[in-house]
């Protein structure tokens, strides 16, 4: 959530609107009560609300927002299913978070989502406001040069021949088992690089495979520089169970990866099998997958040229003038002067 906010404001940045990074007079809720006792306000003005979390923050903006008729715009980033298999108790807990969730996007004027199958996934709920689909969008130029950072990171992590590799928090739910399950029926060296829970809210199971790998698997932890990852890398490996829709795997097919998936719902909507990726459904298609890529450098090449190709449609100046028109239609439709402000609590 925090890399898709930070995605929206570079987007918006190629358009006329003026971003308000914060809701609050003075930066935070806290110190805004002074400034509220002094009769300055607690919020600053925007002409729309964009807020990206789900938590009492953004209860409160939202609240604010509809005793004074501004439009609010609720991005849904975060449902009951791909809270599941994340952390300690996690799955316990993701039911019980659907009727909250319901609540909380129903009250937008528009609530934005990653993909048609997230927009599935709220009407099912049912959220009673009108869902748009919007892309999470590609920052291209942040991964540029990552090709120099490839023989440094690789001797780093002790990395050789084929890389397969992963990106973004180790969790369960992004296909934790399956990952390791694949590089123990393989002999290439596999590393994901990105955070991972140690302390009590991990899950048994990220402790289990985090703290006793395969031999050929490395957790390398949080890296300060994403490109790191895209650069050692070779075959960017996804086997999530759910998703949204993955602004790493973006990231992989803006780098001109190879590229293997579970085959599930949200990659039907911008990844073509044989085209721009692999699809897989057991650890067995996995293993097959990479034993492929590996014997085939043809086949690595084109997949990875077809997913660079396909990851235009995600750009971020696309992204921008989607939002920038999404603002404008609620503004219209509202009667309200705009100002082209647009305020995000995150």
């Amino acid at each position: 959530m925090t890399t898709a906010a930070a995605q929206q404001r570079k987007a918006l940045a190629t358009t006329d609107v003026d971003v308000v990074t914060t809701p609050w007079k003075a930066g935070n809720p806290v110190q805004s009560l002074g400034t509220a006792f002094a009769g300055m306000g607690y919020f600053e003005e925007f002409d729309v609300v964009h807020c990206n979390l789900v938590g009492p923050g953004s209860v409160a903006v939202a609240r604010h927002a509809k005793r004074q008729d501004i439009p609010l715009v609720l991005h849904a980033h975060f449902t009951a299913e791909d809270f599941a298999e994340s952390y300690r108790g996690s799955s316990t807990v993701a039911p019980a978070l659907k009727p909250y969730l319901r609540w909380f996007y129903s009250q937008a004027d528009l609530v934005l989502c990653p993909s048609e199958y997230t927009k599935g996934v709220l009407e099912s709920y049912p959220v009673t406001a009108p869902i748009e689909p919007v892309t999470n969008g590609v920052d291209i130029e942040s991964l540029q040069g990552h090709e120099a950072l490839r023989e440094e990171t690789r001797e780093r992590f002790d990395l050789d021949g084929t890389v397969v590799f992963a990106v973004g928090e180790v969790i369960e739910r992004k296909g934790l088992t399956t990952f390791c399950e694949t590089a123990k029926r393989t002999e290439y060296d596999f590393a994901w690089f990105g955070p991972y829970e140690t302390g009590p809210q991990a899950s048994a199971v990220t402790k289990r495979w985090t703290q006793n790998p395969p031999e050929n698997v490395r957790f390398t932890g949080f890296v300060d520089d994403k490109r790191a990852a895209f650069g050692a890398g070779d075959v960017y490996m996804f086997p999530a169970k759910v998703e949204n829709q993955g602004i790493a795997v973006l990231e992989a097919m803006a780098t001109g990866k190879a590229i293997v998936v579970r085959d599930i719902p949200v990659f039907e909507e911008f990844l073509t099998d044989e085209h721009d990726c692999l699809k897989c459904d057991s650890t067995a298609e996995f293993v097959d997958a990479l034993e492929r890529l590996d014997a085939d450098p043809d086949l690595r090449d084109r997949l990875g040229e077809n997913a660079r190709e396909s990851v235009e449609e995600h750009t971020l100046d696309r992204v921008g003038d989607r939002l920038a028109d999404l603002y404008q239609t609620l503004l219209d439709d509202s009667g309200t002067a705009s100002g082209n402000r647009e305020g995000e609590s995150l």
